[in-house]
């Protein structure tokens, strides 16, 4: 029989602020959802800051109107999909979960497990930020984890399309371009073998045609010189950057650094990589531990105020960058393989030349898209398990 819905708020709360739960047991039956949370907090630590924290108290007033009807419980959590589109958690603490995550996740589990696969899929940010809380915050002894199947971007299908559709342009481009060579080498054979013919003043009348046409090309070259001089270097290719799947297996703060964290990250090899990150500011080193990332490995390595640093994180940051998080590569990723670029196969660097600002020529063709999905010139990063990601939608990657 599942237990009654403030019951398991009592249980999970507690859990996460480490009281005991039994000291609120005479609250559930005669207090209601926000009475019985209020109860609880005053007895935190924290209690003061969490009764006056108006974003936690309006989640707390979502969670006791939510509906208990399977029905309307779908109306419900489609708004909170929409609400998620731009976050990783409730309060947008970058990877932190909130109490109003723990209550939430408690109200809306029921309802998660009783719906279809073909529903569930409906709410991709609703899963990914389930999985998140369930992966986070130990529950299994009150709520049974939920075995949630790895929801398609939206935008997925609409990159293949696209990449398909790109794919086939350029063949039919390239058809195009060899039809056209096959009618110009003909006409030039018709041509050549008619002026073999021609009589000795058709052939004087030809060669003073070519040589006014030879003034009048080298003419037009020496206008367009300028142009040609002033045209931009090529481009550097994002094939020259080696980006590995990485797992963070351990992260604390940086010794002489309040800015920076120290994480290691294995992706694959023999051993881990320590990695510098400026991410102290919006993260904790607990948010992290577990966690997948994006990894450039062929940066040179070199110390960060004094703590050595092998390989870059990349992360995804907002136009002001007040909300920063590292790019999450999906769970079916598997760790050390290296993300791709449709169209970009080419070998990536042994170690890029610092000298030569590569990074710096291909990072301004990093971005987030409208779904979040993380691009290089609209070319979505892949790995096996799907596109890597971001909570921030429309923003700069580095």
């Amino acid at each position: 029989m599942a237990k009654p819905r403030k019951q398991i708020i009592v249980s999970t709360l507690c859990k996460h602020l480490s009281l005991d739960p039994k000291q609120f047991s005479g609250d559930v039956e005669k207090c209601d959802v926000k009475s019985l949370c209020t109860n609880i907090f005053k007895s935190s630590p924290n209690g003061s800051l969490l009764l006056s924290n108006d974003e936690v108290m309006r989640w707390i007033e979502f969670a006791e109107s939510f509906p208990v009807d399977s029905a309307a419980c779908i109306g419900a959590i489609n708004g909170l999909n929409d609400e998620l589109v731009l976050k990783s958690v409730l309060l947008g603490n970058g990877l932190k979960l909130s109490e109003a995550d723990v209550i939430l996740y408690s109200v809306i589990h029921p309802c998660v497990v009783a719906m279809s696969k073909s529903d569930r899929q409906k709410f991709p940010n609703v899963l990914r930020w389930m999985d998140y809380v369930q992966n986070k915050e130990d529950l299994g002894d009150i709520l049974e984890r939920i075995s949630l199947e790895k929801a398609i971007l939206p935008s997925l299908q609409s990159y293949k399309e696209l990449m398909e559709a790109n794919s086939n342009t350029k063949d039919a481009t390239v058809a195009a371009k060899d039809t056209k060579s096959d009618v110009n080498a003909k006409r030039d054979t018709a041509k050549g073998s008619k002026t073999v013919d021609a009589p000795e003043a058709s052939k004087s009348s030809q060669k003073d045609s070519t040589q006014k046409k030879a003034k009048g090309d080298k003419a037009t070259a020496e206008q367009k010189k300028p142009e040609t001089e002033a045209a931009p270097k090529d481009e550097v290719p994002v094939s020259l950057l080696n980006i590995q799947v990485g797992l963070i297996r351990k992260a604390w703060k940086h010794p002489s650094a309040d800015s920076l964290l120290v994480e290691e990250i294995d992706v694959g090899e023999s051993k881990v990589r320590q990695v510098v990150s400026g991410l102290a500011k919006f993260c904790s080193p607990d948010d992290l531990v577990n966690r997948r990332v994006a990894l450039i490995t062929n940066v040179k390595s070199g110390k960060l105020r004094d703590v050595v640093s092998e390989g870059l994180v990349l992360c995804a940051s907002n136009e002001d960058h007040s909300a920063v998080e590292p790019l999450l590569p999906p769970e079916g990723a598997v760790v050390g393989e290296r993300v791709s670029f449709s169209g970009h196969d080419g070998k990536p660097e042994d170690v890029l030349n610092p000298k030569k600002k590569q990074l710096d020529k291909i990072t301004p063709h990093l971005f987030t898209d409208e779904n979040g999905v993380a691009t290089y010139k609209g070319i979505p990063f892949m790995t096996s398990g799907g596109p890597c990601t971001s909570a921030i939608r429309k923003g700069s990657i580095k």
